[in-house]
């Protein structure tokens, strides 16, 4: 499994615009690529412009394959010159037993 944590800060004036651009591609690489089990954006409640993502990959072979999506080629291209910073952090899972429940707890 391949785990990752995006620090992204946007400028505020793309703030919308962005955060639509983003919900668009997490969803359609939910839906159409089976190595993808998370790309899980979030903002912090004090600072909107601070978002983060937590992507998890089925392994480093998804990984590679998103990148090459055309909606995240969409979104990377687009939102180019909204981000005003990034970060990202390679992780590793302390507990993968427990990871497999992680989301199958969320009800529709």
């Amino acid at each position: 499994m391949m785990i990752r944590i995006a620090e992204i800060e946007i400028h505020s004036t793309y703030l919308e615009e962005y955060t639509k651009i983003l919900q668009e591609e997490a969803e359609a690489s939910l839906r159409l690529e089976p190595g993808v089990i998370s790309i899980f954006p979030m903002y912090q409640q004090e600072n909107p412009n601070q978002i983060r993502i937590l992507e998890i990959y089925a392994n480093k072979e998804a990984y590679k394959s998103h990148l090459k999506t055309p909606h995240f080629q969409k979104y990377k291209t687009t939102t180019l010159n909204m981000v005003k910073s990034l970060k990202l952090i390679d992780m590793k899972a302390l507990d993968t037993d427990t990871m497999r429940n992680i989301f199958s707890k969320l009800k529709k």
